[in-house]
């Protein structure tokens, strides 16, 4: 069965601004040349994104959202899921993209806040949720710094993406070491026995 319309013409422009944006930087790609490289129409673009920003919002913060609730009763479970897989090794063209998306994001103090409020805000939502619960439970020191744990928790994420950018591997099952890590020290019960709490 083939793909709806609307999904196949929302693929398409993804892909042809995403190659665009790669070549010739944000600045410098229009919305007529994303409608003629993706065979779509502006006006139908236009049904899908209000400007050029949330296009470019949505080619930047593919794949990157944080899940919203997390609460299975496991503490490690709950902040692993929150970190997130290793980042999937970038195409070729992903990679070129990046530097001129951040260059954009960094001269356009507007884009820059909505990929925060799109993008960190959430992720930094979610794990400060699993923290509060996880000290209310008694899993965690009720001294915790809930900013230098997110800190803690999300920098080496960061950084395995500055590594992978590089071309350098990326451990292997890094947010449960990062995870592990983390409990050791702020765990209010021994390391490696973080509790898991009993459903109702």
């Amino acid at each position: 069965m083939s793909r709806p319309r609307s999904a196949r013409a929302h693929k398409d422009v993804l892909d042809a601004a995403l190659k665009l944006f790669a070549e010739r930087g944000v600045d410098a790609t229009s919305m007529d040349a994303i409608a003629e490289t993706s065979g779509v129409s502006k006006a139908t673009i236009y049904k899908h994104w209000p400007d050029k920003d949330a296009l470019c919002l949505e080619v930047m913060t593919l794949g990157r959202r944080a899940p919203s609730d997390l609460d299975s009763g496991d503490l490690r479970a709950d902040l692993v899921a929150a970190l997130g897989p290793p980042p999937p090794p970038m195409s070729d063209v992903r990679l070129r993209m990046m530097p001129y998306l951040m260059a954009y994001a960094a001269r356009n103090p507007a884009f820059g806040k909505a990929w925060q409020a799109s993008v960190m805000d959430p992720i930094r939502q979610t794990l400060t949720r699993v923290l509060q619960r996880g000290i209310r439970d008694g899993q965690l020191r009720r001294a915790l710094d809930i900013d230098l744990a997110i800190t803690l928790l999300q920098g080496p994420i960061m950084y395995a993406h500055v590594l992978e950018r590089l071309g350098r591997k990326v451990p292997q099952n890094l947010a449960e070491g990062v995870v592990d890590a983390f409990l050791s020290s702020s765990a209010a019960c021994s390391p490696g026995r973080t509790r898991v709490r009993p459903r109702p």
